[in-house]
């Protein structure tokens, strides 16, 4: 009974911490333990200008043969298990450094050449709009002579089913290129939902902002706090894929052709823009945290006003009430049948004159 009282009284608190001990608490000296995904798929899309063929498996052992095929194949590998990572490795002579990569947690996007193979390790985005969090989930490519192979840690979600679509058209520049560029069309997609998950990010700031605005409290900076904790994600996840995307630009290898190092410029463009954009959330919350503490102490300014100006109103008739309350045998007026109501008409009409000039002065 007790435990549900303190989670229940934790669930209330605005301010908790384990979001901040996720995002923060890394420790690149410390091997994290990855679980086994229990549940992996293989997809593998084979394509040429004229044809498409899927195929679909559970275990590494399907795509040995497509080792020799000389059409663009694109293996995608849906859960991150020991056992499927290395027996792909295996079949496409991964070197062994590149297996250990893909199943590391926590490591920060990064490019590598080895073998004749090129390796990217990016991050997906996605926005959880029930906990207003950023969800990342890490991914890697593998780029060699006529094929692409992908690791993901989801099975359920991923930003590529327009590339699957496209897969689908005969005759399209997708369908016509080599590994290279589908591997451009990969990364692509992925930067470019980098921009939807701001998006969506930008329009929890909007309303906060409006919130701050007209009824700040303390709610309001609890999400501010939360809101920061999130651009935090954003900006560790985008900022090192410009890195990431310049050496595959300034790489020599025979794996990229140079007509399709353009369009990796084009990435570099929108990460760039992207970074900026993180950037400019950055600003934002730092002013919003600023306008918050503004708005507090307009508010209690104002709550000040009026409590002064109703201290000096009430002043005049404390003054009198006193004067005519001493314990005097001569007070002018004490007998007078309408001293009472003098002094009640005087205390009334110098508050009133007060207001007047109180008002007259802008004070209020």
């Amino acid at each position: 009974m007790e435990s549900k009282r303190i989670r229940y009284l934790h669930m209330l608190n605005p301010f908790a911490a384990e979001r901040t001990k996720e995002i923060l608490q890394i420790n690149p000296t410390v091997i994290p333990q990855r679980l086994d995904s229990t549940q992996v798929s293989i997809e593998v899309y084979e394509y040429n200008t004229e044809t498409l063929d899927q195929h679909s498996f559970n275990t590494a052992v399907g795509c040995t043969e497509f080792v020799n095929h000389k059409k663009v194949k694109w293996i995608n590998v849906d859960g991150i298990n020991k056992l499927t990572v290395e027996s792909v490795a295996k079949i496409f002579n991964v070197h062994y450094l590149l297996a250990e990569d893909i199943q590391s947690v926590g490591l920060r996007p990064k490019m590598d050449e080895i073998d004749n193979h090129l390796f990217c390790l990016l991050h997906m985005l996605y926005f959880n709009k029930k906990t207003s969090a950023v969800e990342t989930e890490q991914i890697s490519f593998v780029l060699g002579s006529h094929y692409v192979i992908s690791f993901q840690e989801d099975a359920e979600r991923d930003v590529f089913n327009a590339l699957r679509e496209r897969l689908k058209v005969n005759n399209t520049k997708l369908r016509q290129s080599g590994a290279d560029y589908l591997c451009y069309a990969l990364i692509d997609m992925i930067v470019d939902n980098y921009f939807i998950v701001m998006e969506q990010l930008g329009e929890k700031i909007e309303a906060l902002e409006e919130e701050i605005i007209h009824k700040p409290s303390t709610r309001s900076l609890a999400k501010i706090n939360q809101l920061r904790k999130e651009i935090i994600v954003l900006k560790r996840s985008i900022s090192p894929v410009r890195e990431v995307i310049n050496g595959i630009i300034k790489s020599d290898s025979d794996l990229l052709n140079e007509t399709t190092t353009k369009y990796f410029k084009d990435i570099y463009d929108h990460v760039m823009q992207a970074t900026d954009l993180v950037e400019n959330y950055r600003d934002m919350m730092i002013n919003m945290q600023d306008l918050y503490i503004n708005q507090v102490n307009l508010k209690m300014n104002e709550v000040m006003k009026v409590m002064t100006i109703v201290t000096c109103l009430l002043a005049p008739a404390t003054v009198i009430g006193g004067i005519f309350g001493m314990n005097f045998e001569t007070i002018p007026y004490i007998h007078n049948r309408y001293g009472f109501f003098l002094a009640v008409a005087v205390m009334l009409l110098i508050p009133m004159w007060m207001l007047g000039v109180f008002r007259r002065r802008g004070w209020f």
